[in-house]
């Protein structure tokens, strides 16, 4: 029996896969096509994965007039259909990528890169073992100024930011008690939620699977679920890299373990050390952050996230249990030795983010190239190469990287570098109203 046959209440669908921005691009199709739609998939224009934050061409893209705009065939994933629990008709959706006619995957299709890099650690009898932490805010936007949203439970809005506060999860309960419902639903493994350090601020963690393409699928769902839900509750739900100038941005950091083909972690070796390969692998993120800046921090509010002393890595370090350096080793046992990357902002594509992180972690291996020592302290406060601080520069220096030369196809630097490019020349003539706007609820 297939999904839709035992789900009978659902009366309608949609397919789609994610762009370069992480927005979920596809068709609503009627129940009765559906089995036509699992079969053969869908076609529509290869430009589409292409487009720009607003959903237009890009100006110079290949893919639009110089190939005669030409579609590609989306065909299902192997994840196959997941509930939509936050639309009003019960209705699913069936997660998609691209290829070419001739079978070929779309390059420029940012789920693609990750199974590229998932491949090539299987080529070496490797798996890694991935989970992300999702932060976002709660908002209420309905006037000229964000505010925390009230409180259903006392009516009021609290003033101030309640860092791990059971109280500010208890005001937003209904929302949470439905969140975690709908996760059960959409298999999205969500374990501890969090009040954080923003006004509003929540965190959820979602948990290690090894599987990096189901982590990154799971966490483009439950970005699409979390706005969702909180449009029924009232709210706008926000993972933009820092929505209030005077409080934490959203990060969506990653940890991450390697294990062999007997399900042994590799980065452990029963010391506190951990193991020449963790070494590899922290080495070989610390290479990529400068030249892979603009995955972590894809738009222009993304930069102001990235600045000192404000809970988002600046430095270029490594360090144990030190949430100040941009790539950690959390304490706990030492069999259980693992790499969290905490330079991206909320407003990443989790496909591109999963590759560009795992993708540089494998040339530190492939490579054995080795760290400097880890730091101990603040890392604001020391000398030490920084994130890039721009997003002009970001742009810049992933054009020219070797790097995302040999993570990405060609074709999907290319296409990246002519998406930001003109994302930032549209950006720049927008007010800052208008660019809050642009990337509350949309990124």
């Amino acid at each position: 029996m297939s999904w839709l046959e035992d789900h009978p209440e659902v009366r309608n669908v949609r397919c789609g896969a994610a762009d370069l921005n992480g927005q979920a691009r596809g068709k609503r199709v009627p129940r009765r096509f559906a089995a036509k739609l699992e079969k053969d998939g869908t076609r529509f224009p290869l430009s589409v994965m292409n487009v720009d934050i607003w959903g237009e061409d890009i100006d110079d893209s290949p893919l639009v007039f110089e190939s005669g705009d030409a579609d590609g065939v989306l065909l299902p994933t192997e994840r196959g259909y997941v509930p939509m629990p936050w639309l009003s008709s019960p209705s699913a959706i069936l997660p998609l990528w691209a290829f070419h006619e001739d079978g070929r995957p779309f390059a420029g299709d940012p789920r693609h890169a990750l199974a590229k890099v998932v491949a090539r650690y299987k080529a070496l009898g490797l798996t890694p073992v991935a989970a992300t932490e999702m932060e976002f805010y709660l908002v209420d936007d309905s006037g000229l100024e964000l505010r925390q949203p009230k409180s259903p439970r006392s009516g009021k809005r609290r003033a101030g930011a309640e860092i791990l506060s059971l109280r500010a999860l208890d005001a937003f309960d209904n929302f949470f008690n439905e969140l975690y419902e709908a996760c059960e639903l959409m298999d999205i493994p969500a374990e501890a939620a969090i009040s954080e350090g923003g006004i509003g601020q929540f965190e959820v963690n979602l948990e290690h699977v090894p599987d990096a393409l189901k982590a990154a699928d799971d966490a483009w769902l439950f970005k699409m679920l979390v706005r969702g839900l909180a449009r029924n509750h009232g709210m706008a739900a926000s993972f933009m890299a820092k929505p209030y100038e005077d409080y934490a941005g959203n990060g969506l950091h990653t940890h991450f373990s390697i294990i062999d083909e007997n399900g042994k972690n590799v980065m452990a070796n029963d010391t506190y050390e951990g193991s020449p390969l963790l070494h590899n692998a922290i080495a070989g993120c610390l290479a990529g952050i400068p030249e892979l800046a603009l995955i972590f921090a894809p738009h222009g509010n993304s930069y102001e996230r990235l600045v000192p002393g404000a809970h988002a890595p600046t430095g270029i370090c490594w360090a144990y249990d030190n949430r100040t350096a941009s790539v950690r080793v959390p304490g706990g046992s030492f069999g259980a030795r693992r790499i969290e990357h905490r330079v991206a902002g909320g407003d990443v594509n989790p496909y591109l983010f999963l590759a560009a992180v795992l993708g540089s972690a494998l040339i530190g291996i492939e490579d054995k190239l080795t760290p400097p020592e880890p730091i101990t302290g603040n890392a604001y406060i020391q000398k030490m190469p920084q994130v890039p601080g721009s997003w002009g520069e970001a742009i810049d220096a992933f054009e020219k990287s070797p790097l995302a030369q040999r993570i990405f196809d060609p074709q999907l630097v290319d296409n990246l570098i002519r998406t930001k490019r003109q994302e930032m020349h549209y950006f720049k003539e927008l007010t800052p109203e208008e660019q809050l706007d642009l990337y509350l609820d949309t990124v």
